[in-house]
């Protein structure tokens, strides 16, 4: 686990081992997810694919993922529990940077405190590792699936697609206009008791009456957990790859 005391500790740690040629990003290893916990920011796990050090010419692309209301605290290993940090450990070649931030205990993703954390740490990470910063992209389950639809409507000039897992918004307050031109794939269960389908449904509805690009994925006989099957689905990180803010 690497405690460091906020997202600058990386530029400072860059003028330490100015003359190294190994360069500040080499600091942790491929195709796991360490743990990072910070003094001023969001604890959470990073995640850099097989092959980064190899080829340090090339850009990657990002995820962020957004976990659920169950998986808040300051206990990272639950982070690790779904979605993105248990599937980029299941194979040797996911393809991502992925970044997995941990809400803390006293707050939801939508709050204003933690969408402005989220874009410091965010930026903290394009600044300082070889992402490609035209294929980023944001998803999230059950309340990260609301911070999901949050984000993208505080930041959508940051993300070429998006996908809200059994989420939802205020369509009124969070459709600007400019998130239109941003891929969104929405999935979530028919049978979901905890969040109703309805939620996704009227984000879907709103995002259809400005234009925008969305798909909707509604699996009739899911309940809560709509995320497990999307995640398994090899053919949506080809979606998301399919897409760069270029196209």
């Amino acid at each position: 686990m690497v405690r460091i005391k906020n997202y600058n500790f990386i530029i400072i740690l860059c003028l330490i081992i100015s003359l190294s040629s190994q360069g500040c990003e080499n600091k942790y290893p491929e195709g796991t997810n360490i743990k990072i916990e910070v003094d001023d920011g969001l604890d959470h796990l990073f995640f850099l694919p097989n092959g980064y050090q190899e080829h340090r010419e090339k850009e990657w692309p990002l995820i962020l993922f957004l976990h659920g209301m169950g998986e808040r605290g300051n206990n990272l290993e639950l982070v690790k529990i779904h979605g993105i940090p248990k599937i980029s450990e299941k194979t040797d070649t996911f393809p991502f940077i992925a970044v997995s931030p941990q809400c803390p205990i006293d707050h939801v993703w939508p709050d204003q405190a933690m969408q402005m954390d989220l874009i410091a740490l965010l930026e903290s990470v394009i600044d300082n590792y070889q992402v490609d910063k035209d294929r980023i992209y944001i998803t999230g389950l059950s309340m990260g699936g609301y911070g999901t639809w949050s984000l993208l409507s505080e930041r959508p000039d940051l993300f070429a697609a998006a996908v809200p897992i059994c989420g939802g918004g205020i369509p009124g307050l969070e459709i600007p206009d400019s998130i239109k031109d941003v891929p969104i794939w929405v999935f979530h269960g028919g049978k979901d008791k905890v969040v109703p389908p309805d939620e996704s449904e009227k984000m879907v509805r709103a995002i259809e009456k400005i234009g925008g690009n969305i798909k909707y994925t509604l699996y009739p006989d899911a309940n809560h957990d709509s995320w497990t099957r999307t995640y398994e689905n090899e053919y949506l990180y080809e979606w998301l790859l399919n897409h760069s803010k270029v196209n």
